[in-house]
Order: C-alpha cells, then structure tokens, then sequence
C-alpha cells in the first residue's frame, strides 16, 4: 500500500496571518511539519498544497516538493483532494500545516487499520482528555461504537454524563486524517450537511452522508499553532528539546 502525506497550508489565515512561513527556532514553521511527516515509516512521498507563491518558494528551498492549488477552495480538504488527484497513491494523509510538533507514530497509527479492515476509506485519531478539558469548545470531542468508529464530533461535551462514564474515556479529536484516495476525491465533492455548518466541523460531513471513520486512539494531543501565544509555547517545547540533546 502506497502512502502519500499532504500538507495543505496557506497564507491567508484569518487570525494569524503567514502562519506557514513564521519563523520557529530558525525554520519557517511549515519545514517543522513537513520534516516531522517525513520521519513517519511508510509514507512514500510529502508534498505541500498550497494557493501562494511564497510557501512553493519557501518550501523548494529547503529541499521539500510543494505543489500550486487554487485559490478558491474553501477547505484545506478541497486543496487536498486538488493536489491527491495527479498523485499515483493508495492513501493520503492530511497532516495540517500547523502542527510542527506532529509526532509521526500519529501518522503511523492512522495508517495501520488500513493493513487490517478491507474496505476501510478512512482514518483519524483521539486522545483521552479530562472532564474538565471538554468543556474548551476549540477541543473537538468525538464518542465512539466499541469498535472505535465515529458516531458524532462535537464541540459541546460529549458525552453528558448524568452517571459517571464507566470503562470509557472522554475522547478528544486529533486532526490528522487518512483516506483512501477515492474516498477523498468523493468526500471533496460531497454537499455541506448541516450539522457540519453547525458546529462549524468538516469531518461530520463524512457521516451525516451516511460514511464511517475509524478512530484510533494516541496517547497525546500534539500542540498547533494556532495563535502567537501557542506559537510561543512551541517555540519552548522546541528549544527545551533541542537543549536536552546538547
């Protein structure tokens, strides 16, 4: 089974503006995530979709492959699905860009039901999380059949536990997904459903069009970039690393 990472990013971001290409300990933050999915066994190509000049440029110069989408796309899904559609490969991976601490067992996880479940279209990941954490409306949660499948992600808690949960973890979402190639050409022309809209969550247009997603637990929830506060916290994390291994 061939694999193929792609790391849709762009430099319009609405609250943090050039995001891909800020600099982070001496990289712009873009060759952190690419480098990372790169370390991931099995994957047999990373590749960089984007709409600006810019990050093709940034990302050619340190030896990555990127490649030009439209700028018209409203979801990182569509640049995806864009970019997968010239590409020979069995799966992609959709890693963000802003994870530059994305560990790449995570994207080796996501990968193994696929060597197990014949017919399986698509994966993603979720960590175990505290009461208490489920209450951040920006920590997406997801509840699960027993065999790990999805059956709803939510931004509210989830579940509502009038008796405490037993046996069970509260489960938040990890944004990292796989799918069969066809499966992403199809997901990408799919109709927003209205619970997507709702809770403003892409993934659940996967199944309210009545399509599965196995969820695979990891034991940590990588820190994104979302704000320059966060970017400040990653830039700690790095540097505490990078002086561990002095």
């Amino acid at each position: 089974m061939s694999a193929t990472v792609i790391i849709p990013a762009r430099m319009g971001a609405t609250r943090f503006p050039g995001k891909p290409l800020v600099d982070l300990c001496g990289k712009p933050m873009i060759q952190w995530v690419y480098e990372r999915a790169s370390g991931a066994a099995g994957i047999d190509r990373v590749l960089v979709a984007t709409c600006d000049q810019e990050i093709i440029d940034a990302v050619r110069a340190f030896g990555g492959e990127a490649v030009m989408t439209s700028e018209k796309h409203r979801s990182g899904t569509d640049r995806l699905a864009e970019a997968a559609s010239d590409i020979d490969t069995d799966v992609v991976v959709n890693v963000q860009g802003d994870e530059p601490l994305i560990d790449p067992d995570s994207i080796v996880r996501a990968l193994e039901p696929f060597f197990s479940e014949p017919g399986l279209t698509m994966t993603s990941l979720m960590v175990p999380i505290s009461a208490d954490s489920a209450k951040d409306p920006n920590l997406v949660k997801v509840v699960v059949t027993r065999d790990n499948y999805a059956l709803y992600f939510s931004r509210s808690p989830i579940p509502y536990e009038r008796k405490p949960l037993e046996d069970r973890s509260i489960y938040g979402h990890v944004g990292l997904y796989a799918y069969t190639k066809d499966f992403l050409l199809r997901f990408a022309s799919l109709e927003p459903t209205p619970l997507e809209k709702a809770e403003s969550l892409e993934q659940l247009r996967v199944l309210e069009h009545g399509y599965r997603i196995k969820m695979v637990e990891v034991p940590d929830r990588p820190l994104g970039v979302d704000t320059w506060g966060d970017l400040e916290r990653v830039r700690e994390v790095i540097m505490n690393s990078e002086s561990g291994r002095a």
